[in-house]
């Protein structure tokens, strides 16, 4: 079982930064490809950017340019910077991770709580 414990959401100005992270811990074998999904109102959730164990990223084309998907192999993190924020990122962020409960185990996802983001002066 994994658990995922993301931080970071706030309230922000148009224009301003804030940092995303996702903590995973609990028992599995390994932690594959990491992601940042979100959700605003009345919407469906979307990607906004992936992450490989290798490092290979993914973004969605509405953040490129503006955020930065990074993680830490060694504290199961994943982080997201966002910059020059638009009313139009407010929504509930989500993370996610797939994993292995053992070595030749297949892939499993699991999605975080959320976090609030909204940006509005």
């Amino acid at each position: 079982q994994v658990q995922l414990v993301e931080s970071g959401g706030d309230l922000v100005q148009p224009g301003g930064s804030l940092r995303l992270s996702c903590a995973a811990s609990g028992s599995f074998f390994s932690i594959n490809g990491m992601g940042w999904y979100r959700q605003a109102p009345g919407k469906q959730r979307e990607l906004v950017a992936v992450i490989g164990i290798g490092g290979t990223t993914n973004y969605a084309d509405s953040v490129k340019g503006r955020f930065t998907i990074s993680r830490d192999n060694a504290k199961n993190t994943v982080y997201l910077q966002m910059n020059s924020l638009k009313p139009e990122d407010t929504a509930v962020y989500y993370c996610n991770a797939d994993y292995r409960t053992g070595r030749f185990s297949s892939l499993n996802t699991y999605w975080g709580q959320g976090t609030q983001v909204t940006v509005s002066s």
